[in-house]
């Protein structure tokens, strides 16, 4: 079956009917919440574009380090849990003081500390910022959604919601394409010097322009008359975006629980598993780039430095201030180095001497090189070829042409991780856009219940195969946008179903519980990712085990399935 494109295909499918001829205002109402979404989802893609590189820096950590994926999660559940309480909250305040008001409330808010986000001092302070950001993106789905569905004629509304949520994929790619710029002007040299601003820096800045939205949602939005006329009731308006009736009435409650748990299962498996893949991808093709510049004179260029760095601790704080981050090293220099930091970080003297008897400590350097492959290194022996007794050796400052040699290489392969990081983003939204039409259009065909199992079913097949078969550059241009295919599919579907589950005082509420709260639980799945990548598994395919043992949460989809009712052809619930 065909269908063309919103808004035209859905007019025609009102087979001419007056009330479901499209106005100007429906096609501005639309333009607005889409590009409220557009941006939200930027937003969310930007961080997740930017998070890793954001908290190696502020760890001063190399790529390989677990912490990372540790804290990646970390950050990544705060901001879910942000995201969820926002959502809630500003649902709430949807139904109560009207769509349009709370919109452009909840754009303010994500476009505010996103662009603060980029003045992150630690871990710490960007995880706070993150949860901040996360109370803005939460709330303007269901305040957008809600918009859209009282807005639109009756019998359009489903392809309307069904566009609304593939243009969201327009949102993420704009975040690649901004990645990919940025990777591209760091390759050539524009980043990663003393003093500059990091490419991540620069992503949140950008994520911080939607607040010019809200000038147009001030000026001509409206709110809708399905909602006004609701609000005027005196004794309905006190039940608006009421958690006790939304609990209080069984059916009310089956539908909120039925639709968190839907939720719930498909925002796990995209944000505590399918957005990990651009890190995969990093994983995947970080070898291939490093073998690319290094060589033998590489080799002896990184380990000159370590043997200048390590003769004192002025030395080495000089180097410390140039070379961020330090893992492109050589792993030989690279673990001399970081034994040198050790010392001066537990203000002991830095020397030749000091640095030798800490490498021949097992017990301290197996601290020092936790996160560290040391088969087939032995940073001891090198330590002692580069540091004869009796040589004198040249002051750091000397050293400036080889550091700025050693700063070009990192900035080079960062680059390229960058740029194919959002070339793996762009290709995930491109299938992410065709899998929401997917299920619109199955949904039309089969109904909702149906069209969710069969969506389940293949988000967790897809999934699991590209984790566990993704060992290739070409593997990226196939799997990923298959995979996002198949996950975002469900996304499409939450844009049409939980609206059609609650009345109008508690659609907002009702549609922000089941995407928002489902959101709050399903929280604990990046903490999860994190934890087995960082903590459980260990070795080179850490993060392919953690991702296919996380595609069990789309299990928790179908088992709630029976108990969903089925929507279509109703109209919305009074």
């Amino acid at each position: 079956m065909h269908v063309d494109p919103l808004p035209n295909s859905a007019a025609k499918a009102a087979n001419g009917s007056e009330n479901d001829r499209l106005t100007g205002y429906h096609y501005f109402v639309f333009l607005i919440a889409a590009l409220g979404w557009l941006f939200d989802t930027m937003d969310q893609q930007l961080f997740l574009l930017a998070r890793n590189p954001a908290i190696r820096d502020l760890l001063n950590a190399g790529p390989t380090d677990p912490r990372i994926d540790t804290y990646s999660g970390f950050v990544t559940m705060i901001f879910m849990m942000g995201w969820a309480i926002g959502g809630l909250g500003f649902g709430i305040l949807g139904d109560r003081i009207g769509r349009a008001k709370t919109m452009m409330l909840t754009i303010l808010v994500y476009s505010l500390f996103t662009g603060l986000s980029a003045l992150s001092l630690s871990v710490w302070d960007f995880a706070a910022y993150r949860f901040l950001t996360g109370l803005g993106v939460g709330g303007e789905f269901a305040v957008g959604v809600a918009l859209v569905a009282e807005v639109m004629p009756e019998r359009i509304r489903p392809f309307a919601l069904g566009w609304l949520q593939a243009l969201s994929a327009i949102g993420n790619v704009t975040a690649a394409v901004i990645s990919l710029y940025l990777g591209f002007l760091q390759r050539q040299g524009y980043f990663g010097g003393s003093g500059d601003l990091s490419a991540w820096q620069i992503m949140f800045l950008v994520g911080a322009l939607p607040a010019f939205l809200t000038v147009l949602i001030m000026r001509r939005l409206k709110e809708p008359e399905r909602w006004k006329a609701v609000a005027t009731e005196e004794a309905v308006e006190k039940q608006l975006g009421s958690l006790k009736e939304l609990f209080g009435t069984p059916r009310w409650r089956r539908n909120a629980i039925v639709g968190m748990l839907l939720g719930f299962a498909g925002v796990v498996g995209l944000w505590g598993i399918g957005f990990f893949s651009f890190e995969l991808i990093r994983s995947v093709l970080r070898k291939p780039l490093v073998a690319e510049v290094r060589s033998p004179k590489t080799d002896e260029e990184d380990l000159a430095f370590a043997r200048v760095a390590v003769q004192s601790s002025e030395n080495l704080k000089q180097g410390s201030a140039r070379l961020r981050p330090i893992a492109l090293l050589n792993p030989d220099a690279r673990i001399i180095y970081k034994t040198a930091l050790y010392l001066s970080e537990k203000k002991k003297p830095v020397s030749a001497a000091s640095v030798r008897a800490t490498l021949d400590n097992p017990e301290v350097m197996a601290g020092i090189l936790k996160d560290e492959d040391r088969s087939g290194h032995k940073p001891l022996d090198a330590l002692k070829k580069l540091l004869p007794s009796g040589r004198k050796f040249e002051k750091l400052e000397s050293e400036d042409s080889r550091i700025a040699t050693i700063e070009k290489r990192n900035a080079e392969i960062e680059g390229d991780l960058t740029f194919w990081a959002g070339i793996g983003s762009i290709v995930l939204n491109v299938g992410a856009f065709f899998g929401i039409h997917f299920f619109s259009i199955l949904a039309h065909l089969t109904g909702r219940r149906p069209a969710f199992a069969i969506s389940f079913v293949l988000a967790l097949l897809s999934t699991a195969s590209t984790f566990w078969f993704l060992r290739d550059f070409s593997d990226v241009f196939w799997m990923i946008p298959f995979m996002g295919f198949c996950q975002l599919a469900l996304f499409g579907g939450y844009a049409i179903y939980f609206p059609e589950l609650f009345p109008t005082r508690l659609r907002s509420t009702g549609t922000s519980f089941c995407y928002n709260v489902g959101r709050f639980v399903a929280a604990i799945g990046p903490l999860t990712m994190g934890q087995l990548a960082g903590v459980v598994f260990s070795g080179p395919d850490r993060l392919r085990y953690a991702g296919v043992t996380m595609c069990a949460f789309f299990l928790i989809g179908l088992f709630a399935l029976p108990f969903a009712p089925e929507t279509k052809g109703k109209p919305l619930p009074e």
